[in-house]
């Protein structure tokens, strides 16, 4: 919901001014119209007081998945672009999604195209949709399309909720060592320290350390949360610089463990993207472009924009990935295959393929290595801290 300035006339012929909230401007000067008003001006207000604020993507993946799967079957179903936007807006739970839909429906009416259309809400629709429903239009084949990308969004989906799961656990192992950490150092520790100094007896170095590290974790501890909040300042700060930015993402592709799997699901991405643009007849050095943007990791970026002028000079498109690191031999034949074949997106499609099985597999993997090695590092920390506590006490019955 918008609010808009407005300057109308009365039916007695007396000048008003005010504010009006509406889903769009046609629909705000339907109200004032409803109210007996002449209107004669009306523009949105851009203020910061008068506008929706949402922090991140406004649409979550799940509603997103949803609404273009249902988009897809509605065309499918032979429904009109405009039945079937006034369909999806009556449908979703989502508000920021009902406005935007609400807008389209309107624009959808005026003739303007639906690339067009979705295009005036960058941050709910992504560049590679509006590329290729553009494509869609511009083909005649916009019902494959939408379904084309309905199935695209739904893999990168369930890519996504793969990640998440396999990296779940760990997390929350961590929190928990954390939080059983910080409540021994801060209560059960020093609840014996004041044991032992009442028995006047002489504590062990290495308990001697755990007990001034609890006195510091107690007496300190907003020095430890301001120290995060600098290392998180400090690694987004470096994150706005390109040199920086491109070393800390070489390091997540070289995390132990966690970086083989990281890099198989940047290429299950973009082996996915390249292979849906190349399908529907979107020009490569475009697809390639648009696979460039859609990509986060600067690693692969970076080799995808050395690709793209290889083909600007005639050379092929696995040559600069060849020589890289980071793209397996199995990228680079299958294109070079393709290339010769006149058929690199069914290629690109049979890879994605493939690593969808692979990160499906090495997330079962990565969950049962991680499970034992997580509960041996609770323990450790744990361990550590009992035996603190532990070993002055069987000093303390000797004495006795």
């Amino acid at each position: 919901m918008a609010y808009y300035a407005y300057q109308a006339k009365t039916a007695d012929g007396k000048m008003k001014k005010g504010k009006i909230n509406g889903e769009t401007e046609s629909d705000a000067i339907k109200q004032l119209k409803a109210m007996g008003l002449i209107v004669f001006d009306i523009h949105e207000l851009n203020t910061v007081l008068y506008k929706d604020i949402y922090i991140g993507n406004p649409i979550k993946n799940k509603d997103f998945v949803i609404f273009l799967r249902q988009f897809a079957t509605l065309i499918d179903a032979g429904i009109t672009l405009v039945e079937a936007v006034a369909i999806l807006e009556e449908q979703t739970d989502s508000k920021p999604l009902k406005k935007a839909l609400k807008e389209i429906k309107v624009s959808l009416e005026e003739g303007i195209p639906l690339s067009e259309a979705l295009a005036e809400f960058p941050r709910f629709f992504p560049e590679l949709l509006i590329s290729m429903i553009n494509a869609g239009e511009v083909s005649g084949n916009l019902d494959e399309i939408i379904d084309r990308m309905a199935t695209y969004y739904e893999k990168q989906y369930q890519l996504k909720q793969k990640i998440i799961t396999a990296l779940t656990y760990p997390a929350v192992i961590g929190l928990i060592s954390v939080f059983i950490t910080i409540f021994l150092l801060a209560v059960i520790v020093p609840i014996f320290t004041d044991m032992f100094l009442s028995f006047n007896q002489e504590i062990p170095p290495y308990t001697a350390m755990i007990l001034n590290i609890s006195s510091f974790a107690q007496q300190y501890w907003w020095v430890l949360i301001l120290l995060m909040l600098f290392v998180f300042l400090v690694i987004k700060l470096l994150e706005r610089n390109p040199r920086t930015a491109y070393l800390i993402d070489v390091g997540k592709l070289k995390i132990p463990i966690f970086g083989k799997f990281i890099q198989k699901s940047i290429l299950a991405r973009m082996t996915q993207t390249l292979s849906s643009l190349l399908n529907s007849s979107v020009p490569i050095l475009q697809a390639v472009a648009i696979t460039e943007r859609v990509i986060q990791n600067r690693v692969v970026k970076h080799v995808l924009r050395d690709s793209r002028e290889a083909l600007e000079s005639g050379e092929s498109l696995a040559k600069p990935m060849s020589e890289h690191w980071v793209f397996p031999k199995l990228i680079t034949q299958m294109i070079v295959v393709g290339e010769r074949t006149g058929s690199i997106d069914a290629m690109l499609k049979k890879v994605s393929e493939f690593y969808e099985q692979e990160i499906e597999e090495a997330s079962d993997k990565l969950k049962a290595l991680i499970e034992p090695v997580m509960i041996v590092f609770l323990s450790l920390v744990v361990g550590a801290i009992v035996l603190s506590i532990v070993i002055p006490m069987f000093s303390l019955f000797e004495s006795f």
